[in-house]
């Protein structure tokens, strides 16, 4: 049977092999630094994972992660420099006082958190001013994901964990943003047939958690005979900025 939600301790090892910082991580960084002006800011970033994020903004920003996955942050802590501050938190009860951060950014954590609890918290933890800012993928994207000949079910699993720009707006603007700005971003990708099978393997996205082991190992089957030398994939990035 598959699990009830996602495993992100057993995956920490292995994380950053399978979803490496690529060209493509680097320019949607770029965007999103430039467009939620993250530099020269107090960032808490909600969901930091292996700290790529933090890591990446330490030189630029003060910077906060929490996490809620302990081997996550133990990778984290291997990589960040010592100016970057790491605490084992849930995103909806973040363990800060009201207004201190300016930033509060969510990079493809959303679809995993009860949202209406993690953007009420960002908003408490903001300043007046402040923004929070949401990366995610735009639910379109789900169509043509090039795993979906292999494991039917995953289109309509990430379809509804992952928000729509009208029900990401309605959310935050609920939290008690005053101005929500949404953002398009599309990138192309490609990736060999050893490295497609090594995500697949490694179980790089956490919807496969959300399959049934049998359904799991039929569509990895399947792949190992059929998928081709390369693998061209396109992604389609949803990011919200919301003022406070």
């Amino acid at each position: 049977m598959g699990l009830s939600k996602p495993d992100f301790d057993a995956r920490a090892a292995t994380y950053d092999v399978l979803r490496p910082q690529d060209d493509n991580w680097w320019e949607l960084f770029e965007l999103v630094v430039r467009e939620a002006d993250l530099r020269g800011q107090r960032v808490l970033d909600a969901g930091c994972g292996t700290g790529r994020l933090v890591a990446a903004l330490a030189p630029q920003a003060s910077v906060w992660g929490i996490d809620s996955s302990k081997e996550m942050l133990a990778v984290a802590r291997k990589r960040v420099p010592a100016n970057v501050k790491l605490k084992l938190a849930h995103a909806e009860n973040p363990p800060f006082k009201e207004s201190w951060f300016d930033r509060v950014v969510y990079w493809l954590v959303i679809h995993l958190l009860d949202r209406d609890a993690a953007f009420r918290a960002a908003r408490r933890l903001l300043a007046p001013g402040g923004r929070a800012c949401v990366v995610t993928f735009d639910p379109t994207y789900f169509s043509d994901f090039w795993l979906n000949r292999y494991f039917p079910r995953l289109e309509a699993i990430d379809r509804a964990r992952f928000p729509t720009g009208d029900e990401l707006e309605h959310e935050l603007r609920g939290a008690g943003f005053v101005e929500v700005r949404l953002l398009g971003h599309h990138q192309r990708g490609r990736i060999d047939r050893e490295t497609a099978l090594a995500k697949i393997a490694g179980r790089h996205i956490s919807t496969f958690d959300l399959l049934d082991d049998a359904e799991y190992e039929q569509g990895r089957r399947l792949a190992e005979r059929s998928l081709p030398a390369t693998v061209e994939h396109e992604t389609e990035w949803l990011i919200a900025v919301a003022e406070r």
